[in-house]
């Protein structure tokens, strides 16, 4: 599996921005699909998480009513749309897809997208 974020950029607070995460390969095989991010300094954490055929998603307390995690399975494409964002939102955002073959947890993750917001 491959993933290509894009839709970063450098916005000011209270901006919106859509990321995208294209995937290919075994795409049939995910299992769920999440996005991750990693500020200067800090470990990478979980932004927001949704399961295959997208009735499940789960979100960083952080991030709640404000971001939305959704994906268009005929595209190959997850997204997340981040409304009200703040100069703590500032990260790389990672995309990230989860294969289970055998009982077997693959993880699979994007170059990341920078998310820069200033104040």
């Amino acid at each position: 599996v491959q993933l290509v974020e894009s839709g970063g950029g450098l916005v000011q607070a209270g901006a919106s921005l859509r990321l995208s995460c294209a995937a290919s390969g075994s795409t049939g095989s995910i299992n769920a699909m999440g996005w991750y991010r990693q500020a200067p300094g800090k470990q990478r954490e979980l932004v927001a998480t949704i399961t295959s055929g997208g009735g499940t998603t789960n979100y960083a307390d952080s991030v709640k009513g404000r971001f939305t995690i959704s994906r268009d399975n005929a595209k190959n494409t997850m997204y997340l749309q981040m409304n009200g964002l703040k100069p703590e939102d500032t990260a790389v955002y990672y995309c990230n897809a989860l294969l289970v073959v055998g009982f077997v947890p693959y993880m699979y993750w994007g170059q990341g997208t920078q998310v820069t917001v200033s104040s």
